[in-house]
């Protein structure tokens, strides 16, 4: 309790706390302001339909990692996603484009400049995408039916649409603000905000269920499966904290160098490589991948009456041992992926030897770089276990114990692993402020 009365005796670190809860306050409130054309009774019946289907369990990973959900058609109704998408594009590109991976190495200025792309891909992803939202919206022959027909018209289409791309802006230039003048990760801090917003309705439903437990003890979850819930928390907890700073160091050691009578350099030193590298990446590239079939499948069985078609469709329903290998599969490909984009051993081992530094018993140049490749290689195999392990929990839990998914989601999966992310970078750049100011750490480590 003092160290958290210390952070706000700093008037800096105060301030920027305070800007920073004042910031995803204004994106709350932004979170529940509907467009004027959508029936908001029509909306809500078309959810109550959809509840539990393939569409609506769409959105509801969508939601996990956009900071909003679509299916309530607010002006924040396509979140931030269109500027992770933008983002996730530009950083492929520059790896196959040879202009945009100068740019990236321009230093500063490149940065603004693939920023300012960054910004135009995401107005026209955001164009797309909520043109072709409020056209389903629109749509009076099919499944929404949420919008009144007087409302149909091109300029209630043009006004809806540049209102949901303004949203998204809008919330783009409040991620920007919080890493200008707040603390921490905006875009991060915006999409923790949305995952912890749904906590409510979660423990909501859990309260059900224990009071479900009170009537009628053979109805409900159960005392030993609430303790078990909590003790397996604690652990999933703890395991992500763990493996999310893991690191692997690499002994490094600088060259000798004389001067006169005096030797400069000779240090041992430590190269970090994270043994999580990939971070939350493909949990989200794999769950939304596998999202599709089941939608596509779905429709199909609609218009054709096949047997194999209705088990491939049930396999693909998240729960079934088909759809849990694939999910495993998808992220061990995807943790190699993304590990192979943004880990470049061989600009690694240039950057050692730039600096005089080498590896001890491995000659800089390839060799350095062959030699972190292989222990890249190995250290992500092990990553890519942790996420798997941790991304099928929700569904295990939910099957095993009978918890609704709403609540499992929190015991794992990609909510869980971005939340901790999240939460671990904010308190490393808190405690940057403290030891600057020669406090102590919020993680209880000393500064003389």
């Amino acid at each position: 309790m003092s160290k958290l009365i210390t952070i706000f005796k700093i008037p800096e670190l105060r301030n920027k706390i305070l800007f920073t809860l004042g910031m995803l306050a204004i994106y709350r409130l932004g979170f529940w302001v509907p467009l004027p054309i959508v029936d908001q009774v029509a909306l809500q019946a078309w959810a109550e339909r959809t509840m539990g289907g393939n569409l609506q369990s769409l959105f509801n990973q969508l939601a996990l990692f956009s900071g909003t959900n679509l299916s309530t058609s607010t002006i924040f109704g396509l979140g931030i996603m269109p500027y992770i998408s933008a983002s996730i594009i530009l950083q492929l590109l520059a790896s196959v484009i040879p202009a945009l991976e100068k740019l990236q190495k321009e230093g500063e200025s490149g940065r603004k400049k693939i920023n300012e792309y960054t910004r135009y891909l995401t107005v026209a992803i955001c164009l797309v995408q909520s043109w072709i939202w409020v056209r389903l919206m629109m749509s009076q022959g099919g499944e929404m039916r949420v919008v009144n027909p007087n409302y149909d018209g091109f300029y209630y289409i043009f006004v809806s649409v540049i209102t949901m791309t303004a949203g998204t802006v809008f919330l783009m230039w409040i991620g920007e603000q919080i890493d200008e003048y707040g603390i921490g990760n905006g875009i991060s801090l915006i999409i923790m905000a949305g995952i912890v917003g749904r906590l409510p309705n979660a423990l909501a439903k859990l309260s059900l269920e224990i009071r479900e437990l009170a009537i009628a003890p053979q109805r409900g979850i159960g005392v030993e499966k609430l303790i078990l819930l909590a003790i397996l928390f604690v652990f999933v907890v703890v395991g992500v904290v763990l493996i999310t700073q893991g690191q692997r160091r690499i002994p490094t050691q600088s060259a000798k160098h004389v001067r006169g009578r005096r030797v400069y350099g000779g240090n041992r030193q430590y190269l970090p490589l994270r043994v999580n590298q990939a971070g939350v990446m493909p949990v989200i590239f794999a769950s939304s991948l596998l999202m599709f079939p089941s939608i596509v499948l779905a429709y199909l069985a609609q218009w054709v009456n096949w047997p194999p078609l209705d088990m491939l469709r049930n396999s693909f329903s998240g729960q079934g041992f088909f759809y849990i290998v694939c999910y495993i599969g998808l992220i061990y490909f995807f943790c190699y992926f993304w590990t192979a984009i943004t880990f470049n051993p061989k600009d690694m081992a240039n950057n050692l030897k730039d600096h005089g530094s080498f590896i001890p018993g491995y000659r800089p140049g390839k060799r350095t770089a062959d030699y972190l490749e292989r222990v890249m290689l190995r250290i992500t195999y092990v990553g890519a276990a942790f996420l798997a392990v941790v991304a099928i929990i929700p569904q295990m839990v939910s099957t095993s114990l009978g918890v609704p998914y709403e609540v499992a989601s929190f015991f794992g999966g990609t909510g869980l692993l971005i939340i901790i992310s999240v939460a671990l970078d904010l308190v490393q750049k808190i405690d940057s402020h403290l030891i600057m100011r020669n406090y102590d750490s919020l993680l209880g480590t000393a500064q003389n």
